[in-house]
């Protein structure tokens, strides 16, 4: 652990025993040490003192003891019972978003498995050709594409960027040049444009669509969130094409051979195996039954998945073994993901999370203000403090709680469902620091571009994104009834 880590560390536990010395008197005692958590759970996330996995565990113990060993509300003089916080702690284990969480890790697993990713970004990289040009579009189309059976953003970036610098380093070019960056920066921004539009792309999605169902008693489908998110990434991914080919100028605007090298990588690859037919098909099913949900089945989207990974892993019928999938699954992922839900029912539950929000938007007077203006100043504030986070998951635990109880407070309809899910696309944007996302990180570890060169892209991109947020708001959201 290094000095600022360790500084770090230090302070997570001094910020959470300051907040339980403050005297609160207008919040409950557990509700203090929901909060207290809270400044815990930020600190460490943003500066990664130990690892998110740690960090949860931590704050299963936290929990488990600070509330266990507190005075029960319901019968003064008597302990609240260590077991009974522990069922607290581990109250987001049993949330439906985990299940699918756990499905759509296993799935992009088994796209792993069996390369199927890497064949379709190789076949559009086939149909896009060898100018630079056509090549930028093709790396926004593969993250499209991969966005719709991937569900992981790290998946489908470590899909497409291996291909892109084999292009570059076929023509000749170092890994650092222009092109490389161009090229790049795009397909990693690309993912970070369809972490919104699409509701199974991105675990931070199911954080919002876990509370939202637990707290707001209701569910959000699949092809609603499509129906509400896609046209922001659509109009995203047009601005993404502009943005990168004024901002990176490559060094050519063709690559000879590339579609040679690409025809190459195929060949290596052979024909279709069986596996990766049997996963195109239970892919196309899956997605299916996602777009469909509600509409035309009463079937959740997490029993979905469970049943096609499930048959993924049937002998015979399947494309991987267990223990393929147990040894290549991020199980610390599901962890966080899961106390991050703990956590945040934690703060709704004991009406801190109201209080924060109480205090932080209150003083701005937002109940008062056209949805609007409030949209405007929330998002703007969502996008400043996703500097600190390095992950949109624990960024969405922390904030998704103070959104829905700020969405109470607002007049808007469906109870604020439409403010929140909004507040959940601004938490997506992972457009401005190699650090914002771990799709970036991935990209960046490779060497290909600078973090000024990303961050020259990022800014513009960051602009656009919000100004759609805002004239979506304005439009098309208010016309369907979202806002």
């Amino acid at each position: 652990m290094t000095k600022a880590k360790s500084v770090a560390f230090v302070l997570s536990f001094v910020a959470l025993i300051s907040v339980l010395l403050l005297p609160l008197g207008s919040l409950s005692w557990q509700g203090q040490i929901a909060l207290g958590l809270l400044a815990f759970a930020v600190i460490m996330w943003v500066s990664e003192a130990v690892s998110y996995p740690v960090s949860a565990l931590l704050i299963i113990g936290l929990i488990s003891l600070l509330v266990g060993l507190s005075p029960d509300p319901e019968s003064p003089g008597e302990q609240f019972g260590t077991g009974e916080a522990l069922r607290i702690a581990l109250d987001g284990f049993s949330s439906s978003a985990v299940a699918l969480v756990a499905a759509a890790l296993a799935l992009a697993v088994a796209m792993q498995a069996t390369g199927l990713h890497r064949r379709i970004a190789l076949y559009v990289l086939k149909v896009a050709g060898d100018k630079t040009s056509r090549i930028v579009v093709g790396a926004i189309a593969i993250s499209i594409i991969l966005a719709f059976f991937v569900p992981s953003a790290t998946a489908r970036g470590g899909a497409v960027v291996p291909i892109l610098l084999g292009m570059v380093a076929a023509f000749g070019l170092a890994v650092d040049s222009k092109l490389s960056a161009l090229l790049v920066i795009t397909a990693t921004q690309a993912v970070s444009v369809w972490n919104v539009g699409i509701k199974t792309a991105a675990a931070q999605n199911m954080v919002a669509v876990g509370f939202i169902e637990d707290q707001m008693d209701t569910t959000v489908s699949w092809g609603q969130w499509f129906l509400w998110a896609a046209p922001w990434s659509i109009l995203m991914s047009v601005a993404l094409y502009f943005i990168m080919r004024a901002a990176v100028k490559p060094e050519v605007e063709s690559i000879e051979g590339g579609r040679e090298l690409v025809d190459a990588q195929l060949a290596e690859m052979g024909p279709m195996t069986g596996a990766e037919k049997r996963l195109t098909a239970i892919a196309i099913i899956l997605l299916g039954f996602w777009a469909t949900e509600g509409v035309l089945h009463p079937v959740d989207s997490s029993v979905i998945t469970l049943v096609a990974v499930g048959l993924m892993l049937l002998p015979g019928v399947g494309v991987m073994e267990w223990k393929y999938a147990q040894d290549h699954i991020n199980w610390g992922t599901l962890i966080v993901f899961a106390v991050g839900i703990s956590l945040g029912s934690f703060l709704l539950d004991t009406g801190a999370a109201a209080w924060l929000s109480e205090r932080t938007f209150g003083v701005l007077g937002l109940a008062g203000m056209p949805i609007l203006a409030t949209i405007a100043i929330v998002s703007l504030f969502n996008i400043l403090i996703h500097l600190g986070f390095a992950s949109a998951t624990s960024l969405a635990s922390a904030l998704i709680p103070v959104f829905i109880s700020l969405a109470a407070t607002l007049d808007v309809p469906n109870g604020g469902i439409g403010f929140v899910i909004i507040q959940q696309f601004v938490i997506s944007f992972g457009f401005l620091l190699p650090v914002s996302a771990p799709q970036n990180m991935l990209a960046y570890g490779t060497g290909a571009f600078t973090t000024r060169q990303f961050l020259k892209t990022g800014i513009p991109l960051t602009i656009v994104g919000y100004l759609l947020v805002l004239l979506l708001s304005a439009t098309y959201w208010n016309w369907i009834g979202l806002v």
